[in-house]
């Protein structure tokens, strides 16, 4: 699943290094804590890895 902003990407990619052990959980805030809860090592690298040319700051919701 691509991201859909560079802020939901900045998030899973701060959730990926945690999962790997490269960052602290606990330093973990937001949505990157909730990504690292829900998703796997998977989900968040095809996430964090998305092309970011085009991609708005942060989604639209609705």
């Amino acid at each position: 699943m691509p991201a859909k902003s560079k802020a939901q990407q900045k998030a899973a990619g701060a959730a990926l290094a945690a999962k790997r052990g490269e960052q602290k959980v606990g330093e973990l805030k937001g949505a990157s804590k909730s990504m690292y809860k829900s998703m796997s090592e998977k989900q968040l690298d095809e996430m964090a890895s998305t092309k970011r040319k085009g991609k708005p700051e942060h989604a639209s919701k609705g």
